[in-house]
């Protein structure tokens, strides 16, 4: 089977062609028609119009050009969210590679397994701290043990992942207010609390700030109101720091991963069908009586097909993420997902809305 990326650039290359077909014979009409009606001299613009777009291709589809990498040495990471997915498997990957890592564990002091197979590492360079990134005292706490740490050595704290963060479903009119105040009580405030207080040791470290946010950071869908409005507003906390560090010297990036419900478990059939039936039972009768337990069991069907979907591997992730705490140069935005998904993020961000 095609590797992902080469995937993605034989789709890109297919839409370039599409695109530059009817960017070729109709734009070129209509620019010579406008310089007719300005008095002007036609130009052949088509050579013009192709080269342009084949110069967008090339960036879009290529591979990652190679921009430099830090030293890893005297470095530190710390990271949220380690107890299963993303988190965990970027805190055994950094340390890996050499990086001293802080890794946050909801459940390190209720004996989860994320956080005792970290531990079982048994290396200088691992550190679990138990971390709720909706609890002030034990964010505080976390951060003071990080710098009691990095006191006693000569390493900087170089670089924050916020990755921590939960998901849910449901439409509008079935969704409690407490729900989306939880939703965006990890994913944003979390987020926001974490970076605020670890932010002056990344300063002095001119170092970086990594958020995750998603693919629905970027674009709406049905039943996913509470993970959007969430994810939306770490994109736009992640570009008003960007804008702010900038004078410091730090880099903040952010993360879109697509469709990885199979590799993280985020979303499993036993949590679709307790969702499902915590939804109806607290709508209000009014909704229950408009929308209709038919409508409802069709879309919860449709959550639950989504149980068995997405990337199964997480290294494209992983890599991204990597690469933006590594790189000399980091890029502003990372999608790690299937062509598909990176296509339909990027129409729906440039067509008019009116077409979607």
């Amino acid at each position: 089977m095609a590797s992902l990326p080469a995937l993605r650039a034989v789709l890109l290359v297919a839409l370039s062609v599409f695109l530059t077909v009817v960017l070729g014979f109709g734009l070129p009409a209509l620019l010579n028609a406008f310089m007719r009606m300005l008095g002007l001299p036609e130009t052949s613009v088509t050579e013009c119009i192709v080269a342009l777009y084949a110069v967008f291709v090339l960036y879009v589809a290529t591979p990652r050009i190679p921009r430099g990498l830090v030293e890893v040495k005297g470095k530190a990471v710390l990271i949220t969210g380690c107890d299963t997915g993303f988190g965990y498997a970027l805190a055994k990957h950094l340390h890996k590679l050499g990086f001293t890592v802080f890794a946050g564990c909801l459940l390190k002091d209720k004996g989860g397994d994320g956080a005792k197979e970290l531990e079982e590492l048994h290396s200088d360079r691992m550190k679990v701290v138990q971390l709720d990134v909706c609890n002030e005292e034990q964010v505080n706490k976390a951060v003071d043990h990080i710098r009691e740490i990095l006191g006693e050595s000569e390493a900087v704290l170089w670089a924050v992942v916020n990755n921590a963060g939960v998901s849910t479903f449901g439409e509008v009119e079935f969704t409690s207010m407490d729900t989306y105040k939880h939703v965006s009580e990890v994913n944003l405030w979390g987020t926001i609390r974490v970076t605020k207080a670890v932010l002056p040791l990344i300063r002095r470290a001119k170092g970086r700030v990594v958020n995750v946010a998603s693919m629905y950071g970027r674009m709406g869908n049905i039943m996913r109101s509470p993970y959007c409005i969430s994810k939306y507003a770490v994109e736009a906390f992640s570009d008003c720091l960007r804008y702010e560090m900038k004078a410091w010297g730090v880099k903040v990036s952010v993360i879109e991963p697509g469709n990885f419900i199979v590799a993280t478990g985020i979303l499993t059939r036993d949590i679709v069908a307790t969702t499902a039936n915590k939804l109806w039972s607290e709508a209000p009768s009014e909704v229950k009586e408009d929308y209709g337990k038919t409508h409802f069991e069709q879309n919860m069907a449709l959550m639950r097909s989504y149980c068995s979907s997405g990337q199964k591997d997480t290294v494209s992730v992983l890599d991204d993420i990597t690469d933006a705490i590594m790189s000399k140069r980091p890029h502003t935005r990372y999608s790690p997902m299937e062509p598909h998904w990176w296509i339909r993020m990027q129409t729906s961000r440039t067509l008019p809305s009116q077409l979607l």
